[in-house]
């Protein structure tokens, strides 16, 4: 269904004055709507022991740079519309490619998204970024076969995802 919309946010964004939305922009969109609900992954964990919840959402956007790994901050993510997350998350992802960066846009990430499937990587477990503690990683999208209700194959588009957290921060286990 998510990979639909898209198809139809690409159409609609030739008619109209949609900015271009991509499947990240969409994954941004939908997690910061959900980890409201899940406090304990939209915080950090400091020294180990004490939890700090944020009020908003703040993503954190691995991106690849010429000079090594950024994680630009999208600022209160879930209190922005999907296309004023596709226009906003641009603009930092640019300023972090392109080395002119303000550093504040750098920290204070309360989540992180990493998303691989451009680069066709199948599976893979991300790294948190501490002291946040969760980081979700986006795989690429590949065909798979299942069983329709008739007991015919078919086949269908399905992209992996891959979250890794702090279990400390989670179940309160040392």
């Amino acid at each position: 269904d998510v990979l639909k919309y898209h198809a139809w946010l690409k159409k609609e964004t030739e008619t109209s004055d949609l900015p271009r939305i991509t499947l990240n922009d969409i994954l941004i969109y939908a997690v910061s709507r959900i980890l409201p609900r899940h406090r304990e992954l939209n915080g950090h964990l400091i020294d180990g022991t004490t939890m700090h919840f944020f009020k908003q959402v703040n993503v954190g956007i691995a991106t690849d740079t010429p000079r090594g790994l950024m994680v630009p901050t999208l600022f209160g993510a879930d209190r922005r519309t999907l296309a004023e997350i596709a226009v906003a998350s641009r603009e930092v992802i640019e300023m972090a490619i392109s080395g002119r960066i303000n550093p504040d846009l750098l920290k204070n990430g309360s989540f992180t998204i990493s998303n691989l499937g451009t680069l066709d990587i199948e599976h893979f477990t991300p790294i948190i970024n501490p002291p946040q503690t969760g980081i979700l990683g986006v795989n690429t999208i590949h065909v798979k076969v299942r069983l329709n209700a008739e007991g015919q194959p078919e086949f269908y588009r399905a992209m992996g995802l891959s979250l890794t957290y702090d279990h400390r921060a989670i179940d309160g286990a040392g």
